[in-house]
């Protein structure tokens, strides 16, 4: 029994006349008639018990409306289901968040989602390093991916840069510096620094040490962590100060003091996504996402 076939016979059940479920179908009586006893013999068995004045069930006719029913709320469903993904309001989208966004915009995003989009599976990855997104963005890992702006990529990776944000000193909150209103870099030059990997890992190191080296030096010792909540953390057990963007003050813990710098120092933060591989959800998610950054 094809769906055809199935509405036919759900038609004539709920009639219970030929020309009314002939009319009802938009097809001729007489087609309607011979593609049901087209299927009787296929089953084997009669359906309808008919009579000059009446159609009636036979009971295997009851027990076949049954499924018949089944098999079109099937391909309903399918059906609706298929305009929600052609539509960008069904499928699954994953997305990786920077560190330092994931304290920040991450709630924001999630929530903002889940209210306009209900039916896609939103999957969130935070603390990760520009390096990691970038590669899992190659591989399908994440679809769309909050980073740091600047960081090279491949033609294959479109970056679209969403704001600016400025950097500011975390400090013990016991540090000679910490009641200051705001701070010139250069009165660290002698403090011990807390920073992300070096190298190619994070965007982040070269951002800290290039406005170090604005200021006149060098940051020595540096202390290397791979995430920005055990960054802070180690600002506040007192291995040294850190400069990071803004939105860390979202973190909120003991023992760190955020001090604004005298002279700005700014980071950006961008969207990645694979250049003319993305899915309707994923492109409708992306046009939340730089909707929920920029406001």
């Amino acid at each position: 029994m094809d769906v055809r076939h199935a509405r036919y016979v759900i038609a004539l059940a709920e009639e219970c006349h030929f020309g009314r479920a002939a009319q009802r179908l938009h097809v001729a009586q007489s087609a309607l008639s011979q593609q049901l006893k087209q299927l009787e013999r296929e089953i084997g068995t009669t359906l309808f018990a008919r009579s000059t004045r009446r159609v009636e069930l036979t009971e295997a006719g009851h027990h076949l409306v049954r499924h018949a029913r089944s098999i079109l709320a099937e391909v309903e469903r399918a059906e609706e289901q298929m305009a929600l993904l052609a539509a960008g309001r069904a499928g699954r989208v994953s997305i990786g968040f920077v560190g330092t966004a994931t304290y920040d915009v991450l709630p924001r995003i999630a929530r903002t989602i889940r209210s306009q989009l209900p039916d896609v599976l939103l999957e969130l990855h935070g603390e990760l390093l520009n390096p990691e997104l970038i590669e899992g963005l190659h591989s399908g890992t994440y679809d769309l991916a909050l980073m740091r702006s600047g960081t090279s990529a491949d033609a294959t990776i479109d970056v679209t840069t969403l704001r600016s944000e400025r950097l500011v000193v975390a400090v013990p909150s016991g540090h000679r510096l910490a009641d200051r209103s705001r701070i010139p870099l250069a009165t660290l030059a002698d403090e011990p620094f807390v920073v992300h990997p070096s190298r190619d890992r994070s965007a982040m190191y070269g951002r800290v040490l290039a406005a170090c080296a604005r200021a006149g030096f060098a940051p020595s010792p540096l202390i290397e962590v791979g995430e920005t909540s055990t960054l802070v953390v180690f600002v506040a057990a007192g291995h040294g100060v850190a400069l990071v963007p803004e939105s860390v003050q979202n973190l909120r813990l003991d023992g760190v003091t955020y001090i604004p710098l005298a002279t700005a120092e700014s980071v950006t933060l961008g969207l990645a996504r694979r250049a003319g591989l993305n899915s309707p959800a994923t492109e409708r998610v992306a046009r939340i996402v730089e909707e929920v950054i920029r406001q």
